[in-house]
C-alpha cells in the first residue's frame, strides 16, 4: 500500500508541473520586448473596430493568415470601439494588437493632442505597418444645402463615436472652419451604422466618417438616400495639413457611391500597432506571414488591395516594434 501511495503522489506532482508549464505556454503577454517567441501555443487578440467598418474584415483576414501560416499561434479579432479605444486597450494590456489611425497613434504614443491621452501616453504602443488611406468623408443629405464645412453651422451633425478617430477628425475639421460643437444645432456621437440611419431618417443633416474609400456603410446609404460628399479642400485642407502633419489630400472617384461625383477631401492612414511586450520573433513571424499573403487582405475588402510592402512605412508616426524593425531591415527598408 505504501508503494502505491508513493507512486500516486509522484503522478500528481508530475501532473501539477505539467499544468503549470501548459499555463505558461498559453500566456501571450508578459514578455519583455525582444524575447524569443514561446514554443507552445500562443493566443493573441486584435482590436478590429466596428463590425460595419473596414478594420473588422481586415483584422479577420489577418486572423486567417495567422491560422494558416503560423504554427501554434491563434489571433482572435474583437469588435472594439475605434482608434482611441483601441489605443487605450493596448495601454492596459487588454489587446495585443490593434488597427488604428496613424494620427491617433501619434497622439496616443506622445500623450498629447487628444483629451483622452493628455498626460497619459500609451508608451507601450509600437508600430507594425501602415495599410491604406482613410479619407475624412463628410456626408450630407443631398437636400441639406451643405456644400462646405462652414455650412455645418446651425446644423445637426454626427461627429463619430466617442473615442473614435472620426470624432478627432470631425473636431479638427470644425476647428479649421472656425466652428465649435456649440455652433451646431445638435451633435450626435454615433457608430457608423447608426450615423447612416440618422442621415437616412433625417435626424441629422450631415455625418463624419473616417473610413476607406468605398466603405460599405456609405455605399449602402447612397443606394437608399441621395447624398453628397462635402469637399474638404482648398483653405480647409491647407489648414488641416498645417495643423496636423498626418493629413494629406485624397480624391474619392466618381462612381464610388451611387450618383455621387468625384470629390476632394483629406485623409489619414490606417495602421497596425502592437503591444511592445510581444516577442520580437513572434512579431517578425506575423509580419512575414502577412506580407507573404497579401492576397488574403485584398480578397477581404477592396481597401486590402492598397496594402503593399513598398508603402508599409508611409506615415509611420511611432517607433517600430523590434520584430517589425527586423522584418523591414531584412527587406532593405530600414
Amino acid at each position: 500500500m505504501k508503494r502505491s501511495f508513493i507512486t500516486m503522489r509522484t503522478v500528481l506532482v508530475v501532473l501539477l508541473a505539467l499544468a503549470c508549464v501548459a499555463g505558461t505556454a498559453f500566456a501571450g503577454g508578459g514578455r519583455e520586448e525582444g524575447d524569443a517567441a514561446p514554443s507552445g501555443p500562443v493566443r493573441l487578440n486584435m482590436g478590429g473596430g466596428w463590425v460595419t467598418g473596414v478594420y473588422f474584415p481586415m483584422a479577420g483576414a489577418m486572423s486567417r493568415i495567422v491560422h494558416t501560416q503560423m504554427d501554434n499561434v491563434s489571433l482572435t479579432v474583437e469588435s472594439s470601439g475605434a482608434s482611441v479605444v483601441n489605443s487605450n486597450l493596448i495601454r492596459s494590456g487588454d489587446l495585443d494588437m490593434a488597427i488604428v489611425q496613424n494620427d491617433v497613434a501619434y497622439y496616443a504614443f506622445n500623450g498629447t493632442g487628444v483629451a483622452a491621452f493628455d498626460g497619459n501616453a500609451v508608451s507601450n504602443m509600437r508600430g507594425l505597418f501602415t495599410m491604406y488611406p482613410e479619407p475624412v468623408q463628410l456626408i450630407a443629405r443631398a437636400d441639406s444645402g451643405i456644400s462646405s464645412p462652414s455650412d455645418l453651422a446651425g446644423r445637426r451633425v454626427a461627429i463619430g463615436p466617442l473615442g473614435s478617430g472620426a470624432e478627432v477628425n470631425a473636431i479638427e475639421v470644425l476647428q479649421v472652419a472656425g466652428l465649435t460643437e456649440g455652433d451646431l444645432a445638435g451633435v450626435e456621437r454615433l457608430a457608423a451604422g447608426e450615423a447612416a440611419d440618422f442621415l437616412r431618417d433625417g435626424r441629422v443633416d450631415a455625418a463624419f466618417f473616417t473610413v476607406a474609400i468605398g466603405g460599405a456603410v456609405i455605399a449602402d446609404l447612397a443606394v437608399s438616400q441621395d447624398i453628397v460628399v462635402v469637399p474638404i479642400t482648398g483653405e480647409y485642407a491647407e489648414a488641416l495639413i498645417d495643423l496636423r502633419p498626418f493629413y494629406a489630400t485624397a480624391t474619392i472617384p466618381e462612381g464610388t457611391y451611387n450618383n455621387v461625383p468625384e470629390s476632394e477631401t483629406v485623409a489619414v492612414l490606417a495602421m497596425v500597432v502592437a503591444n511592445e511586450s510581444l516577442s520580437a520573433d513572434l512579431v517578425y513571424d506575423f509580419m512575414s506571414a502577412v506580407f507573404g499573403n497579401l492576397n488574403t487582405l485584398s480578397s477581404a475588402h477592396a481597401a486590402g488591395r492598397m496594402v503593399t510592402l513598398e508603402t508599409a512605412l508611409d506615415g509611420m508616426p511611432i517607433p517600430l516594434h523590434a520584430g517589425a524593425e527586423r522584418f523591414f531591415s531584412e527587406q532593405g527598408m530600414q
